[in-house]
């Protein structure tokens, strides 16, 4: 384990990014290199700041914190990675375990454990609360990658052609996934699909 432990942080709210900055930087061993505002600036950040870890938000623009943990696992397999987030949904817990993420924290646990759990991740343990583990395996996510993608578009109020544009798929094709994502969640229309999806954090 390094002496100071260099910390990505990508968080899309500024004022809780500010809080964990300087929450941080009161430990002696943790220091953090460098910060984003949204998973796509932190991609970049990978690519420059040398850090031993990332530590994201999962609910960002344009990428979010678990499709960011599945890039840096993929092009620096070296990096330790850590969500912090406001929502224990199982949904995102087995996604991000399913991403090979080595912590996952709530935002309300109390400042010391974070500081402690990086530690320990560095060290090459796995931190996730016992009880939203137990949470995530008892629940199963039905929605293939391209039905979440569409889904989530829809539930940004994007049009099918739209969603069909941005994720370079024909009409024709957004409109078979949005069909089975609304079907398999026994939902009336496509944003109470996108509606359930979230709650459950399949999304």
């Amino acid at each position: 384990m390094p002496n100071n432990i260099k910390i990505l942080l990508a968080e899309d709210q500024s004022l809780v990014r500010g809080a964990l900055c300087a929450l941080l930087q009161l430990e002696n061993d943790l220091e953090v290199v460098a910060q984003a505002e949204n998973g796509k600036r932190a991609q970049e950040l990978l690519q420059e700041a040398e850090a031993d870890l990332l530590l994201t938000d999962i609910e960002m623009p344009l990428i979010s914190g678990i499709e960011l943990i599945e890039y840096a696992h993929q092009h620096f397999p070296q990096l330790k990675t850590v969500i912090v987030t406001t929502f224990g949904r199982a949904g995102y817990i087995k996604r991000a375990l399913g991403a090979g993420v080595d912590g996952f924290l709530l935002k309300d646990a109390p400042s010391e454990q974070l500081a402690e759990a990086i530690r320990k991740v560095m060290s090459g343990k796995k931190v996730i609360d016992p009880e939203l583990a137990i949470a995530a395996l008892d629940d199963t996510d039905p929605l293939s990658d391209k039905e979440r993608k569409a889904l989530r578009l829809a539930g940004e109020g994007k049009s099918t052609a739209e969603i069909a544009k941005l994720l370079f798929l024909s009409e024709g094709t957004v409109r078979n996934y949005l069909s089975e994502a609304i079907a398999k969640l026994n939902a009336t229309n496509r944003i109470d699909a996108a509606r359930i999806a979230q709650q459950k954090g399949w999304l």
